[in-house]
């Protein structure tokens, strides 16, 4: 269960459930769940339950900081990928393997259910783990150690977390990654980045997507632009259309310019 928002059972990698027994995940035979005493503690002869939100954080900061040196020590460049349901997470990764060909990418889908994303990535020919988070609404640094172990990314390579569709709690897990991507489609409003200042204010960098259906719709960009600067002075901003290439260049200068060497010795 989500410390933060209340939500999740337990997830699935590739098919397989599993959940977390004191911050490590394992297979559970017929269902998953995760203890009360991840989230929650009791207290008092009254049973007073009082939620632990710092706690749940600091122990999901833990595990990510062991991502982030297994990640390091290997020099993959690990970028979460982030922004609400259908703004274009998924053609991005498919366009841009298509873009970078021979490139060794892999990728952490997250979703609720289905594998339908997955299926899209691996087609276009992405080394790619699913992990269904049922009714969690946010990927986690247990979930994404599980799947590091699954997927093994070579070293100097690129990983992709696309992490549940949602402006909200995704913003407050540390997965471990490198860099942090937030999509802003132009089919969803100019006013997202004021409207969900947590998950744009810790972006790297901010892509507003689905340009080339700019000239149908009633979007203004350059006060998206500087909404985004508002919250998120120091992120980088690019506009692209992942369906037409118009853009894909820079995203793919930049994911080059963001990339880390494995060390040497």
């Amino acid at each position: 269960m989500c410390g933060t928002c209340g939500c999740g059972e337990g997830y699935r990698l590739d098919g397989q459930l599993r959940h977390e027994h004191d911050g490590l995940a394992h297979t559970h035979g017929e269902h998953g769940h995760e203890h009360d005493g991840l989230s929650r503690e009791t207290a008092g002869s009254g049973g007073q339950t009082v939620l632990l939100q710092e706690k749940v954080l600091a122990k999901n900061d833990a595990l990510a900081a062991r991502n982030r040196e297994w990640l390091r020590q290997r020099g993959v460049l690990a970028v979460n990928l982030m922004s609400s349901p259908g703004s274009g997470k998924t053609t991005l990764l498919e366009r841009t393997a298509a873009g970078q060909a021979g490139a060794a990418i892999s990728v952490i889908e997250g979703d609720q259910e289905t594998d339908l994303d997955a299926s899209r990535i691996r087609a276009a020919g992405c080394r790619v783990r699913q992990i269904n988070t049922g009714t969690g609404c946010h990927l986690d640094a247990a979930m994404v150690a599980d799947g590091l172990r699954a997927l093994d990314p070579p070293a100097g390579s690129l990983l992709v977390i696309e992490n549940v569709g949602n402006l909200v709690c995704p913003a407050l897990f540390d997965l471990g990654e490198t860099a942090r991507v937030v999509l802003a489609s132009v089919t969803e409003g100019a006013d997202k980045p004021v409207k969900y200042p947590h998950m744009f204010r810790r972006a790297d960098l901010v892509l507003i997507t689905k340009a080339d259906l700019l000239p149908y719709l009633d979007f203004d960009v350059a006060q998206c632009r500087a909404w985004i600067g508002q919250v998120a002075p120091r992120a980088t901003v690019l506009e692209l259309s992942a369906r037409t290439g118009d853009g894909m260049r820079a995203w793919y200068d930049w994911l080059a310019g963001h990339g880390q060497p494995p060390p040497s010795g």
